[in-house]
């Protein structure tokens, strides 16, 4: 889907905007919110914007520009942009919650190990 080059109300962008947020916020599990996102945009979008965490989250643990290219498929101009967005307050939450989970998983394969 093309967006158009003209521009709707803004106030009824500001709504629109709302009701996917809240759609978003309602989706109770990872199963629901991998059927949504399946669902809502397609294969290209869904791997773009998978890819841009991706590569945030290895510009953070400090891959090289090379080594996320080259595993990602990604161009010099993503990791660039990307790059340049590491420190908005959207991305820097998203990655808190990414290492968050990393940690705890770590956590739970060692105390399996020690369990058994």
């Amino acid at each position: 889907m093309r967006v158009s080059n003209q521009k709707i109300n803004p106030s009824l962008e500001k709504q629109i905007l709302s009701e996917l947020i809240k759609t978003l916020a309602d989706l109770k599990s990872a199963k629901e919110i991998q059927t949504f996102l399946v669902d809502f945009f397609n294969e290209s979008e869904l791997e773009t914007f998978a890819k841009r965490l991706a590569v945030a989250y290895w510009l953070k643990k400090g891959r090289s520009y090379n080594n996320i290219k080259d595993n990602l498929k990604v161009s010099s101009a993503t990791v660039a942009t990307v790059q340049a967005t590491l420190e908005t307050p959207g991305i820097k939450l998203a990655l808190r919650k990414l290492v968050a989970d990393e940690w705890a998983n770590q956590w739970t394969e060692k105390i399996k190990k020690i369990i058994k």
